[in-house]
């Protein structure tokens, strides 16, 4: 399989994991030391946190909330690295989506493919 079908894949269960309101399954797709970067600039480092901030949001304000409409580029950097920019958005329960485009890094590891930084941009008219 290639590096983009792999992380295209992952990028795919990344929005499932959302859609679901799984956030132990969200943060499996991370790396254990993965910083991740939030829409209002928030830094969280590490899988643990990943996973509890967002059971945080699938159980409060995101609760019921749905991630979509992703348009992904994969661009390789080096064996076992590759840059992602990825233009998709969210939207609240019956919400209009709010679009944002992330840039991941994702690396290769003996699990498989996983993030091991997230930066999220709202895009604003």
């Amino acid at each position: 399989m290639s590096v983009h079908t792999e992380v295209a894949g992952l990028l795919e269960g990344l929005a499932r994991a959302w859609n679901a309101g799984d956030a132990a399954a969200y943060a499996a797709a991370f790396t254990e030391d993965a910083d991740y970067i939030s829409f209002d600039g928030r830094r969280t480092r590490g899988r643990d946190a990943i996973e509890s901030s967002h059971r945080w949001l699938f159980e409060g304000p995101l609760k019921g909330s749905t991630m979509g409409g992703a348009e992904s580029e994969v661009r390789p950097l080096t064996d076992g690295a590759a840059l992602v920019i990825s233009v998709g958005g969210t939207a609240v329960a019956d919400g209009p989506r709010r679009p944002s485009i992330a840039t991941l890094t994702a690396v290769h590891t003996p699990d498989g493919w996983r993030f091991a930084s997230f930066q999220n941009t709202r895009v604003t008219a």
